[in-house]
């Protein structure tokens, strides 16, 4: 396993996900709503930094790797998978929406290894509409976490909850996206 910088920021990124759980599970008399609230998006935004930041510097510094480059999605799907969770069990997002996007990761995934079994892997590299699709994952997770008890006053929460709908119809069609790219290999093998 080569190590490198983006690799460490891959994997610091994979171990902040206990940090970030743990943060919305301290009790109200350790740490108000609001510091909780807060912690949590900010544990959470540099995750995002560091997900943008090792892709620019594996690419910049010229150390791209097989293993860095199945390990970067993991961890992606990890943390926004654990965020999801956590938001759901806070009853600040939908089941129904985690439900669609923690899906489309993993069937996603599935086919990527699929493909890259037959030789493929290029079809259904991460277009466009994927990293669209992650932003507005990100910023909807970031607003729900940072919700009424960070912002009171605000609709912050609302809109978080509609930017994340928003995030499930683009993962739906990013889904479709790579399927129909994958499908005349499912007819032939």
């Amino acid at each position: 396993m080569p190590i490198n910088l983006p690799t460490i920021l891959t994997w610091l990124r994979i171990a902040l996900i206990p940090l970030f759980i743990g943060v919305l599970y301290v009790p109200e008399t350790w740490m108000l709503p609001a510091s909780r609230a807060w912690w949590s998006s900010g544990l959470f935004a540099f995750a995002c930094i560091t997900d943008a930041l090792d892709g620019y510097l594996a690419r910049k510094l010229n150390q791209t790797t097989a293993f860095g480059a199945f390990l970067d999605p993991v961890a992606d799907k990890l943390m926004v998978g654990a965020a999801l969770i956590m938001l759901v069990h806070l009853g600040h997002a939908s089941p129904l929406a985690a439900f669609i996007i923690v899906g489309r990761e993993i069937t996603i995934s599935a086919l990527r290894e699929w493909m890259a079994q037959l030789g493929q892997s290029r079809g259904v590299a991460v277009s466009m509409l994927g990293k669209i699709k992650t932003t507005c994952q990100m910023l909807a997770i970031l607003l729900l976490l940072v919700g009424e008890q960070g912002l009171p006053g605000t609709r912050i929460l609302e809109i978080g909850q509609w930017v994340l709908w928003g995030a499930a119809a683009l993962t739906l069609w990013s889904m479709v996206y790579y399927c129909r790219i994958a499908y005349p290999y499912l007819n032939k093998h």
